[in-house]
């Protein structure tokens, strides 16, 4: 099913780097306005210029882990825009660190980050999204939404509930129109992966962020009777399955 994008709008998490510009320029490529949230103005000026988009562009700076910056994200979408179409929940953090010597702070911050924000801003997006007619949500998840190694159980857990969300979800507003898609990727070459990768693995061999911009651009545009719940992605050298 063929959709014009122009004029839509997508607002984007962790927009600064990384995946999350690769997002920024693939859906300007494809139309849309766009609302960036990210720690760092700088990083999101420059992903905005990047995309073609930097005067037309909100820019959102602010701590994902903050009850009262994120209640007001959403309706400052709305309010510049007049609507919102797609939510790309891509910000995430990761350490690698054992179990035993996890602090309480630092997994409070893993899920704030990586659960609790997707969960408010989805929360939020749905009443402007039911009155789109491309309306999606698009997570970013993990190859540990499904596996757990070691190190690495605090972002496990996070992922594991970002799926878990994601699933439910989706079953409570598809009949309002809403597809809820995410996409569990296994390493991606950007400077997270450089924290937590093996050092035997070849970062040249990890997923590049333009193919998850890739499946994102697939998701929106095939909006068809078919619908993909869940695209998992694994990198080159990986056994399949």
């Amino acid at each position: 099913m063929t959709q014009d994008f122009h004029g839509k709008v997508a607002l984007i998490t962790g927009a600064g780097g990384g995946i999350g510009r690769a997002l920024t320029q693939r859906l300007s490529a494809m139309g849309f306005r766009l609302a960036l949230l990210g720690r760092s103005l700088d990083k999101l000026r420059a992903a905005a210029e990047a995309a073609g988009q930097r005067e037309g562009a909100l820019l959102m700076t602010g701590d994902l882990t903050d009850p009262a910056f994120l209640q007001g994200v959403i309706g400052r979408v709305v309010k510049n825009f007049g609507g919102l179409d797609v939510l790309v929940n891509n910000a995430g953090i990761c350490f690698v660190k054992d179990m035993e010597k996890t602090g309480y702070d630092e997994f409070d911050a893993m899920m704030r980050t990586n659960v609790y924000a997707p969960y408010l801003l989805c929360r939020d997006a749905i009443a402007p999204l039911r009155r789109s007619d491309c309306a999606t949500i698009l997570n970013i998840g993990s190859v540990v939404s499904h596996k757990g190694y070691p190190t690495q159980s605090a972002y496990a857990t996070a992922k594991h509930a970002l799926l878990g969300m994601t699933k439910a979800l989706a079953a409570e507003v598809y009949r309002d129109g809403i597809r809820v898609h995410i996409i569990c990727p296994g390493a991606v070459n950007t400077d997270m992966a450089r924290t937590v990768s093996r050092p035997d693995i070849d970062m040249n061999a990890l997923i590049g962020v333009e193919d998850i911009a890739d499946v994102a651009e697939f998701l929106l545009t095939h909006r068809g009777n078919a619908v993909i719940d869940e695209v998992q992605l694994h990198r080159i050298g990986k056994q399949p399955f």
